[in-house]
């Protein structure tokens, strides 16, 4: 229920505003756009307004016969969707390569030499912003396992969370919209510059993270 009093701040949007709501009048036809968990809850939302908005979305997924439904809903809906999928295998580093060099000999404007022992090196003159964002407590399938916590928060969570489609509308308002243009390196919540937690700004925890991650995919 919080959401339904969330004031908007500078950017004009709130808790309540809609991925739609966001990207309303906006054209990222010259944009390609590259979304992972696309085959399910707020990555379906993402997808679905990013194609609606002209943006060539591509699909990072692990299931191939999904995408591959869930682009011809999107098709249905949006027949000029520029929308395609790859399969995304996050088990090995060789993997993660293949996926990043298969987007580069396409001819995407990706613009990205991945090199994973140093920080992502880019052409010179291409301007590259990185935002971080919270989606907030979102209503999705997450819990599909678990029936009894399933159930409650599809009662009771319907009263205190985000629905899919508010939950996307952060992460379609950092991507499309023209007030985040130049703005890199922040913390969004919520469709407004928002300030994370002490522990975000940790650098030994950060260290600890990134090298926790890195022994998952070896």
């Amino acid at each position: 229920m919080w959401w339904l009093f969330g004031r908007t701040n500078g950017s004009g949007f709130s808790s309540s505003s809609t991925a739609e709501e966001v990207t309303q009048g906006i054209d990222g036809s010259n944009l390609t756009a590259i979304v992972t968990g696309a085959t399910s809850g707020i990555g379906v939302e993402t997808a679905r307004v990013l194609a609606m908005r002209g943006v060539h979305v591509i699909m990072g997924v692990r299931n191939l016969v999904t995408a591959k439904d869930v682009k011809e809903v999107i098709l249905k809906e949006i027949p000029t969707a520029k929308l395609d999928y790859m399969e995304l295998d996050l088990s090995s580093m060789a993997s993660v390569r293949k996926f990043a060099s298969n987007f580069i000999s396409s001819g995407l404007p990706l613009n990205i030499l991945m090199n994973f022992r140093s920080p992502f090196h880019t052409e010179e003159g291409v301007d590259i912003t990185a935002n971080s964002l919270h989606p907030g407590a979102v209503i999705t399938n997450i819990f599909r396992h678990t029936n009894i916590l399933s159930g409650l928060i599809n009662t009771v969570g319907r009263l205190v969370f985000k629905n899919v489609q508010q939950g996307a509308a952060t992460t379609c308002y950092v991507a499309l919209h023209p007030q985040v243009r130049e703005i890199s390196g922040h913390y969004f919540q919520d469709c407004n510059v928002s300030t994370e937690n002490s522990q975000a700004r940790n650098p030994e925890l950060a260290k600890k993270l990134w090298d926790f991650s890195l022994n998952l995919i070896k």
